[in-house]
């Protein structure tokens, strides 16, 4: 029997994502399904924090804008189709989505139409939401039945939720 393992992350998959996803799927092969946010609603005020705690003022004005906002999506789409071929070329079994509105509630939707076993949040270090436990794997945790693991992007660092 397939397990499925859902993965919510904010950017395109990489080879590091995969191997740690190649070590969550085990001697089972595994479904991975991906969901990725159109829209950053959910952390457009974290990333004006974060770019002022690095001193990027301009740059943290310039995420508030809908301008930004609208790039975001087709970011989404292009870091979504960058992150299936991944997979599959390394032989994962993978669909996948982008989502609108908030994206743990599209992670909760997805893990109770899936059966999903376990689910993984890949995001950046953010460190308001990850310090307050805000961040999505936390979120996630509280309204899933199901084990979510959070990683940071590209690395294999495990986030506190």
């Amino acid at each position: 029997m397939t397990q499925t393992i859902l993965v919510l992350t904010e950017e395109a998959l990489t080879l590091p994502d995969l191997r740690n996803l190649r070590t969550l799927q085990g001697e089972e092969p595994a479904e991975v399904v991906v969901l990725i946010p159109e829209d950053r609603n959910e952390s457009v005020l974290g990333e004006f924090f974060r770019h002022l705690s690095l001193l990027e003022v301009g740059e943290a004005f310039r995420s508030l804008s809908p301008d930004d906002r609208r790039d975001d999506e087709a970011a989404a789409r292009g870091a979504l189709e960058q992150s299936l071929q991944l997979l599959r070329g390394e032989s994962f079994t993978a669909r996948g989505r982008t989502t609108k509105g908030n994206p743990v509630d599209a992670l909760v939707q997805e893990a109770a139409g899936s059966g999903a076993a376990q689910a993984v949040v890949i995001t950046r270090p953010h460190a308001m939401a990850d310090t307050f436990h805000t961040d999505w794997a936390n979120k996630a945790q509280d309204k899933l039945g199901i084990a979510v693991l959070h990683l940071y992007s590209g690395s294999g660092f495990i986030g506190d939720s």
